[in-house]
């Protein structure tokens, strides 16, 4: 309760100071807020694209009924696979018609049809790695009666770099903001610190205990924390609603994110708050 207590009066005493601490705090976890918001809306928009990722294993048109049933049923068994769906030569052309309607004209000329029956392979969720989609090409390809296995190697290689430099860029921002952040907290005790050097002075020669000193400024940084958590989940949220109503749809991050957020900031004020109180100490 004493540390408590002493944490709300420093602020009291000195509410410009913290106030600008908490507002530094927060404009810094903003911009992670910012770039959070950004990477959670690319990871949904690239997990939508993953989606559609399949294998499409085109047969021979000699293939019998018997074979592309066993092939159908030994593709189905492994476990990456979620489903595998036969399509006929004459499935493919009403489906290309409807797909692709401006050459509408060039379907209805054909006197024989050009598209191949084929296996559609739709692998689970997760599982939709370049590794898989090459294991289990390679599996397909083992038919004999199999021409080809296509999934857009290309293109599933530069979706999943997308995803890997999205983690690694929201890695390095992160941790380079918590660095600003925990040098504005760590700069504002020391301040602190030193405008109540006397008094720590003073409970020293009483015997007071390091963690009875340090208590008041650990609950300080992490009360700097959260509100500057507060501060930067409302100017988040004031963001994403302009550019939800000016510019374009995008999604909220979940709240999971949010609560995680702001546990983080107390947790993280507190542990620059500690670090700063044991370097600057041995000063008084």
């Amino acid at each position: 309760m004493y540390a408590l207590r002493e944490a709300i009066n420093a602020f009291r005493r000195a509410p410009v100071l913290t106030g600008l601490s908490s507002a530094m705090v927060g404009l810094a976890l903003f911009v992670v807020g910012l770039f959070g918001l950004a990477a959670y809306n690319l990871q949904l928009t690239l997990s939508a694209i993953e989606e559609r990722v399949e294998i499409a294993v085109h047969l021979r048109d000699d293939a019998r009924q018997s074979e592309i049933e066993l092939a159908q049923s030994e593709l189905a068994e492994i476990p990456e696979v979620r489903l595998v769906s036969y399509i006929s030569k004459r499935e493919a052309l009403e489906r290309a018609r409807a797909e692709l309607p401006d050459f509408s004209d060039l379907f209805n000329d054909l006197e024989v049809n050009p598209l191949p029956q084929s296996l559609e392979i739709e692998l689970q969720p997760g599982d939709r790695s370049p590794e898989s989609l090459e294991k289990i090409s390679a599996a397909a390809m083992a038919y004999p009666f199999v021409e080809d296995a296509l999934y857009g190697r290309e293109w599933v290689d530069k979706l999943f770099t997308l995803r890997r430099i999205g983690a690694a860029t929201t890695l390095a921002l992160g941790s380079a903001f918590a660095l600003v952040a925990a040098l504005i907290i760590g700069t504002a005790l020391r301040i602190a610190i030193f405008a109540r050097r006397e008094e720590i002075y003073v409970m020293r020669l009483v015997g007071a205990k390091k963690s009875f000193i340090r208590g008041p400024f650990l609950l300080e940084g992490a009360i700097a924390g959260l509100l500057g958590g507060l501060f930067a989940w409302g100017l988040t949220w004031g963001s994403y609603r302009s550019v939800y109503a000016l510019l374009f749809e995008i999604a909220w991050i979940p709240p999971s994110w949010i609560f995680g957020g702001l546990v983080a900031g107390v947790l993280f004020g507190a542990a620059a708050s500690a670090l700063a109180i044991r370097r600057h100490l041995k000063e008084i």
